[in-house]
């Protein structure tokens, strides 16, 4: 039996109401616990998505947002003397980002304060997986 059109719309529009809700607390929470450390949101995810070397393209696009975006983040965050630029091994027109001692501490703060009353966290580990792997079969990953 299949769904009419209008139902199936509608089950789509709350479904897509839900998405954005969430993704909109999660920015919040992003936001809230950032200021906590004197970062703004972009300079707090940009930290986050900082999980080891990479480019400032490869930073744009876990953050999604525009490589020149990502940039002026990047540049706050070394004035900060959080990340630090290193010559990429095989392209020399690339430079790899690399959190310093002072950027990984406080990406770990960062990360904890994160995990604090999160959005998710009236989710068990088992459901967010879940949650996890019905969001990757809809969503085109790079």
């Amino acid at each position: 039996m299949t769904t009419p059109p209008q139902a199936q719309a509608i089950a789509e529009r709350e479904l897509c109401g839900l998405v954005n809700g969430l993704a909109s607390q999660i920015s919040d929470h992003v936001r809230r616990r950032a200021v906590t450390l004197g970062l703004t949101a972009a300079q707090a995810t940009a930290l986050r998505e900082l999980t080891g070397p990479m480019t400032t393209r490869e930073l744009a696009e876990r953050m999604s947002c525009e490589p020149s975006n990502a940039t002026f983040v990047v540049d706050k965050l070394e004035k900060q003397g959080l990340v630090e630029r290193h010559p990429h091994p095989t392209d020399r027109r690339a430079k790899l980002l690399v959190l310093t001692d002072d950027g990984v501490a406080l990406r770990e703060r960062l990360l904890e304060l994160l995990a604090q009353e999160s959005p998710l966290a009236g989710l068990t580990s088992e459901q967010q997986r879940t949650l996890q792997e019905l969001l990757e079969k809809t969503v085109a990953r790079p």
